[in-house]
């Protein structure tokens, strides 16, 4: 029996880009209006396909603009693809942009019910693993304030801790290593390697490549939107490598 949890088959995502720079709103409805509205089409991603099995770790290597967080977000369901298909198996929590889901006049505690809710968890649980979350974001007395009173690295704490209150099947990780405090940063990472312990299927961005060489098991590269190459982490680097020189 397969133990394949992730299947990636030609996956593209398009994009409809004008032509020329529009100003206002009364111009664009001219321009519609009269048909001359031109538009070029952008791929942000190219036929990417690959598959991985029950406890792999995989890094996704690129410059910035080659399309890794337009393909963690079609993993996770977050963005549609414009052709290709992904089969998932088990529960995925993707750790993308930590807190975009909150309301900001919303104060902490109630923040965890609401992103909590967006990420599909119900309402039973979270009141099962409130103190839990609370106390991992320690953000003490801050948890009744509102976000929009959060310094940036509050609201990842607060998102880090709700995401991850779960034991995924498949774990999705965009540069959220990078976020807060060092302290909090090593919290994280350790979290997030019991996770490991576990047998969790990982997809990892991160620019770091210490983080890649400790975290990860096999790698892919991505180069405007296309698969170039995939193999081991220190295979796959090599090449990475050449990108940046």
């Amino acid at each position: 029996m397969s133990d394949t949890v992730l299947t990636v088959e030609n996956i593209s995502v398009k994009y409809r880009l004008p032509e020329q720079k529009v100003d206002d709103l009364k111009d664009y409805l001219i321009k519609m209006f009269k048909r001359q509205l031109r538009y070029k089409e952008f791929l942000a991603l190219h036929e990417v396909s690959f598959s991985l099995e029950k406890g792999d770790r995989l890094a996704i290597l690129g410059m910035n603009g080659a399309g890794k967080s337009t393909l963690l977000k079609v993993i996770a369901g977050v963005l549609k693809a414009s052709e290709g298909t992904v089969t998932k198996k088990g529960t995925i929590v993707p750790l993308l942009e930590l807190g975009a889901g909150f309301d900001m006049q919303y104060t902490g505690s109630e923040n965890i019910y609401l992103y909590g809710a967006m990420l599909g968890y119900s309402k039973k649980f979270l009141d099962e693993k409130y103190d839990e979350i609370v106390e991992f974001a320690e953000l003490g007395e801050f948890i009744n304030v509102p976000v929009k009173n959060y310094s940036s690295g509050m609201k990842a704490r607060l998102g880090f801790s709700i995401a991850t209150v779960v034991e995924p099947d498949i774990l999705i990780l965009d540069e959220v290593l990078s976020v807060g405090d060092a302290k909090f940063r090593k919290k994280c990472e350790k979290k997030i390697m019991d996770m490991f312990d576990k047998g969790i299927t990982v997809l990892f961005v991160s620019h770091s490549e210490a983080q890649v060489k400790n975290i990860c098991t096999k790698a892919i590269l991505l180069e405007h939107g296309k698969l170039t190459a995939s193999g081991t982490v220190a295979e796959v680097l090599q090449v990475y490598k050449k990108l940046t020189e």
